[in-house]
């Protein structure tokens, strides 16, 4: 029972799971704001209760547990009955997916002004990844005076020609010309005002789905895709307080269906080397005593330097399978868990001193895909954020797909870290490829999608993707260019010097197998 009132009135509120209301948190600058969020449970302590709430168009692993002093009660909304969608097609429909609300006051919200929401991309229709769609680069205007370009291929072509220009205040660029047809010429003409701009492929520059938005029919293979229409109040909120793992201690994200009498302790602790789960130090050190493992259990198919990848089959270790997908799970919000591992194959990224090797990161992927899929899940733990394992993990999964003689796709949807990762090796490794051609015999070199395809194993829809989102292919007249700009040359050779982590592959000790033949499961 919370207090709400004024200099006149006073009454007595009962804030109930469902009731949204303005909450103090610190943003990344460190400032009070006060967002709208959701109170999904309520827990009664004898000195003051704890609201668990989530902020709404936050992520979900922001969600926390407050005390009454950081509610703004005069913008209490109270939850209505959820009214019943009407059947569509004959098929029951679920009920909305935010009720209604009552709000029982109109005064102005406490502290700073929350702005709006800002829209964020997805992967999918439906679901949001959270990251912010970055502003679109400033569209450099083509010369009317360039010659024609006579294009003799007969699939798209992208041709390398640069020029020191002197357009916009001397801005330098680098033109790649590129034609969808055979044997066209065309002549590069300044876009109309107002003139619509096609998009090259006719899809969504964030979007991996089918054109029509019909979703695929379920697959027969093992997938680690959550359903989210089972969500409910209980893997809405976070279970697990703090995990110790090895020398860290790592504060959960998301739900992870450990047992229900290990979510009520202050410390959930794992041995950093077969992930078994334990409630107590004592019980720790007394496994440690008997646990004969230093490393992950399977084969190590990679090592340069400290780093070591060992490549674990889900049938074969099933145990460290099920342990690895429920730390996983901490940090993972899209993903649902699969006690059947035997479809997956994981590859476990580790680190390496004398006393073992520490995991760091791992990925799995189906043994058969159907779909080209070379990446399930994807997680680089919480310690090694942002020091360059994520997009090792990343180069090491397309190096696998080399190896296989395959292009391949991580599996839909993708996390907002998930996604901000393959963007950026995506971006790299194909910028990459196009500063370094060089004229062959005088002449302007050539190289088609299909080709970066297969230099890279990025899979055809996810080059053309990422050319889209860096708004670096246009569509005038007939015809498709891509132009870099020297800002994007320029941050391009920036970031590739902070990258000191590669994939060797004269490290790697790897033979794909035929999992079609079952009797190699």
């Amino acid at each position: 029972m919370q207090e709400l009132g004024d200099d006149n009135i006073s009454l007595n509120v009962e804030i109930i799971e469902g009731c949204r209301l303005p909450v103090l948190r610190k943003n990344q600058e460190n400032e009070d704001e006060w967002p709208l969020a959701e109170v999904l449970s309520v827990r009664d302590l004898p000195r003051t209760p704890l609201y668990y709430v989530h902020y709404i168009d936050f992520n979900k692993r922001l969600d926390e547990w407050v005390t009454p002093d950081r509610l703004d009660m005069k913008k209490l909304q109270f939850p209505k009955k959820e009214a019943r969608t009407p059947p569509k097609n004959g098929l029951p429909g679920s009920g909305p997916g935010s009720p209604e609300r009552d709000v029982s006051a109109s005064a102005p919200s406490r502290g700073k002004t929350l702005p709006a929401p800002v829209q964020t991309p997805s992967y999918t229709r439906d679901r949001s990844v959270g990251q912010e769609r970055a502003t679109p680069r400033e569209q450099h205007q083509p010369l009317a005076a360039l010659t024609t370009v006579n294009i003799p291929l007969n699939h798209l072509t992208l041709m390398w020609r640069a020029w020191f220009l002197l357009v916009c205040g001397k801005q330098k660029l680098i033109t790649f010309f590129v034609s969808w047809k055979n044997g066209s010429t065309r002549r590069l003409i300044p876009p109309q005002p107002g003139r619509k701009r096609k998009t090259c492929g006719g899809t969504d520059e964030d979007s991996q789905d089918s054109s029509d938005g019909i979703p695929s029919a379920p697959r027969m293979t093992g997938s680690l895709v959550s359903d989210r229409s089972h969500d409910d109040i209980v893997t809405r909120m976070k279970n697990i307080d703090c995990i110790e793992l090895g020398r860290h201690r790592l504060k959960p994200w998301y739900f992870s269906p450990y047992p229900q009498e290990l979510t009520g302790l202050p410390i959930l602790y794992l041995c950093e080397y077969c992930l078994k789960y334990l409630k107590s130090l004592k019980c720790l050190q007394r496994h440690l005593t008997k646990c004969n493992l230093r490393h992950p259990p399977g084969n190590e198919i990679y090592r340069k330097g400290t780093i070591s990848f060992f490549e674990i089959d889900g049938r074969k270790n099933k145990t460290y399978s099920q342990n690895l997908c429920l730390l996983a799970k901490c940090f993972l919000d899209h993903k649902t868990l699969y006690y059947d591992t035997d479809p997956f194959l994981f590859y476990v990224m580790t680190e390496y001193d004398s006393k073992g090797f520490h995991i760091v990161g791992y990925f799995s992927k189906e043994k058969e895909s159907t779909e080209d899929y070379n990446v399930a899940c994807i997680l680089t733990l919480p310690p090694y954020q942002r020091r360059g394992y994520g997009k090792l993990l990343i180069e090491f999964s397309y190096e696998l797909s080399k190896v296989e003689g395959k292009t391949g796709t991580p599996e839909k949807p993708l996390s907002d870290l998930g996604l901000l990762s393959y963007r950026s090796y995506w971006t790299q490794t194909i910028l990459e490829i196009l500063m370094n051609l060089k004229p062959e015999n005088g002449e302007r070199p050539q190289i088609t999608i299909n080709e970066i395809s297969e230099i890279t194993s990025v899979k055809k829809e996810d080059v053309i993707s990422t050319l889209q989102y860096l708004n670096l292919i246009n569509y005038y007249k007939g015809q498709y260019i891509l132009t870099l700009s020297e800002d994007i040359v320029e941050g391009h050779e920036r970031a590739m010097q902070k990258r000191h982590l590669r994939i060797d592959s004269k490290g790697l000790h790897f033979t794909p197998k035929d999992w079609s033949k079952r009797g190699k499961w």
